[in-house]
């Protein structure tokens, strides 16, 4: 049976996340995927050549792709990578931006505000989940984003990142030291290290459990919890709010955008069931 290739790409401030979903009968499934680490200093030749390496090693010809989409909260980076893939595939990339149909009211005061990745998350998340749901990002910044029962996308909530967070700890504290971000024996610290540790997991876990709490009081619903991100992993097993993780709902939100807007030749999108 033929099949078609969608390339998905999450242009964020940290990494980038990139993932193949091949088509067959209207399906979408997500195959390879990597993580590459974002540097606007890149050229599309150098881009070019990561990718077709990418692609070499996963034994994909670049030219079954047929369609690529493109998401980005880094502006410098996406005429490079539009280049990159108008060069490599020789594909026009779909984008994610103003006028893109996402099948989700957006009340925010200005719509033009909110990152790529938000929206894409709240689709994605409403997907799997219903609404109201929480799409809980736990990348540079760890991003909260609220949908409500009849699926409108409402805003949501920023806060430093894990990372981020831990990094500026250690530039401005002179005495403290980088430390894993692994579960320590207790809360109360007996070394620095644990203490660090238990601030930075015990500490994010009750503040999004802490946001869920005042998130569903204005939304006036029990809202269900989904998480994405490098860390969400961790949180979530500290947490008792998030019910559900998806390492890959960001690019499972391109798919869905992808098929509102546009879809490989001679296919229906379906649902699997």
């Amino acid at each position: 049976m033929s099949s078609s290739v969608l390339l998905a790409i999450d242009i964020g401030n940290t990494n980038v996340t990139i993932g193949t979903f091949e088509y067959r009968a209207g399906l979408g499934r997500l195959g390879e995927h990597w993580r590459l680490s974002t540097h606007r200093e890149e050229t599309s030749d150098e881009l070019g050549v990561t990718l077709r390496a990418l692609f070499d090693q996963a034994g994909i010809a670049p030219r079954r792709v047929e369609d690529v989409i493109i998401a980005s909260v880094v502006p410098p980076t996406l005429p490079i990578w539009e280049r990159v893939a108008t060069k490599l595939f020789d594909r026009e990339p779909l984008i994610v931006g103003p006028g893109i149909k996402t099948g989700m009211p957006v009340r925010y005061e200005n719509p033009r505000e909110v990152g790529a990745d938000r929206i894409v998350n709240a689709v994605a998340a409403h997907d799997l989940m219903g609404g109201p749901v929480i799409a809980v990002d736990f990348g540079t910044a760890t991003t909260f984003d609220c949908v409500s029962e009849r699926g409108e996308y409402m805003g949501g909530v920023i806060f430093p990142g894990v990372v981020v967070a831990m990094e500026a700890l250690f530039s401005r504290a002179a005495m403290l030291h980088r430390v894993e971000l692994a579960r320590p024996r207790a809360v109360i610290g007996k070394t620095t290290t644990e203490a660090i540790q238990s601030g930075m997991l015990f500490g994010y876990a009750g503040m999004v459990d802490a946001m869920v709490t005042r998130i569903r009081g204005e939304l006036g619903a029990t809202a269900s919890v989904i998480a994405t991100g490098g860390l969400a992993g961790r949180i979530a097993g500290e947490s008792a709010t998030i019910e559900r993780v998806e390492p890959f709902l960001t690019l499972e939100g391109l798919r869905l955008l992808f098929e509102k807007n546009r879809m490989p030749r001679d296919a229906t999108p379906r649902k699997e069931k």
